[in-house]
């Protein structure tokens, strides 16, 4: 029976280690520039809502879940927070808004491609979290390169799925990647 720590699979492995060592550090005596790191966009939908009327605001559940993704995201490092011009994405924000010290922006629900553009356009490294709706969100996705799963007859998030986080890593502009999708779910407990 091989042993995995066989002298053949040692030098693999130092081979292996030695090349990956060997692509990050500058061959041109460190004059090269670092590479470009990817920027993370957390995507949520509003909390729940209050109502069913013109512009609701969040209910007292909803105020929980918002509370809970204060939580969650508090330590994520973000750099920017979108909600859309309705109360309950900005209510759905307002918590992390206040732990992190970062203001809210407004966009318009009603135009994925050019926030999708404006994402994409973002200081790599940086988290940006948008808070949006049902129906928004998967355009969004869409136009960011990602697809969103579970999403009713309609295309849109299904009307209980206030729960979900969509973490998109947008790679670096100049590098030949694909963005990568992440679904989490969260709780107002959480």
């Amino acid at each position: 029976m091989a042993s995995i720590t066989s002298p053949p699979s040692r030098r693999a492995a130092a081979l292996a280690l030695f090349v990956f060592v060997a692509a990050f550090v500058p061959q041109d005596g460190g004059k090269q520039a670092a590479p470009a790191a990817p920027h993370t966009v957390i995507l949520v939908r509003h909390a729940e809502k209050a109502s069913d009327g013109e512009d609701p605001d969040l209910s007292d559940g909803g105020k929980q879940r918002a509370e809970a993704l204060a939580r969650l995201l508090a330590h994520a490092g973000v750099r920017r927070l979108v909600a859309t011009p309705y109360a309950r994405t900005r209510a759905t924000l307002e918590p992390l808004a206040r732990v992190t010290g970062v203001a809210i922006d407004v966009a318009p629900a009603d135009r994925p491609a050019q926030l999708a553009a404006e994402l994409r356009a973002a200081e790599p490294g940086s988290v940006t979290v948008v808070a949006g709706h049902s129906n928004t969100l998967p355009s969004l996705a869409r136009a960011l390169g990602v697809q969103l799963r579970d999403l009713d007859a309609r295309g849109w998030l299904r009307d209980d799925a206030f729960d979900r986080v969509f973490v998109v890593t947008l790679p670096p502009r100049d590098a030949a990647l694909s963005p990568a999708l992440l679904e989490l779910r969260y709780g107002a407990g959480g």
